[in-house]
């Protein structure tokens, strides 16, 4: 009896905690990353009561020199690393694992931007725009271990995206 008493039990137990994560795993509707544009740090009333990050994020990249037009070459080797290594996570114009990526050089600074494909875990953990995606998406984006020039191609390849779109 003790047994059966037991095993209805646990069985009970188990198929509770099942239900409970299936409504924490839903993924929520997609937060939009904060829209910056300038270097300095954030001024709002929430950024006075809590600690915020710059808006280049946290990570090797401080300053970007972005010109006007978009360097062709350097879209094309950004876009083929692209596909071999963020394609499998991010798509363009939809959300799948990851967040699309259409706009993202709108709303965010080229530094964030390449901070984000640096140094994503750090980012997740200490970046409130960053934290606010890791939350949305229920994944962490895993280091893909790329260079500074090869982060900074990928970056091309998001603008000249985001340049074709306007």
């Amino acid at each position: 009896m003790k047994k059966i008493l037991v095993s209805a039990l646990c069985s009970s137990i188990l198929f509770l905690s099942c239900q409970k994560k299936e409504e924490t795993t839903q993924p929520k509707e997609p937060e939009k990353p904060p829209q910056t544009q300038t270097s300095q740090p954030s001024t709002s009333p929430t950024s006075q009561t809590q600690p915020q990050t710059s808006d280049i994020g946290i990570g090797p990249i401080k300053k970007v020199e972005i010109g006007t037009s978009i360097d062709k070459e350097m879209a094309k080797k950004g876009e083929e690393i692209f596909k071999m290594k963020c394609s499998m996570c991010h798509k363009i114009d939809e959300n799948y694992v990851g967040p699309a990526l259409r706009g993202v050089t709108l709303a965010m600074k080229p530094e964030w931007i390449m901070n984000m494909i640096l140094n994503p875990i750090e980012m997740t953990q200490k970046d409130p725009a960053a934290k606010a995606l890791y939350e949305t998406y229920l994944t962490q984006m895993t280091p893909q271990n790329l260079s500074e020039q090869e982060a900074r191609a990928v970056l091309e390849y998001l603008r000249s995206i985001d340049q074709q779109s306007k």
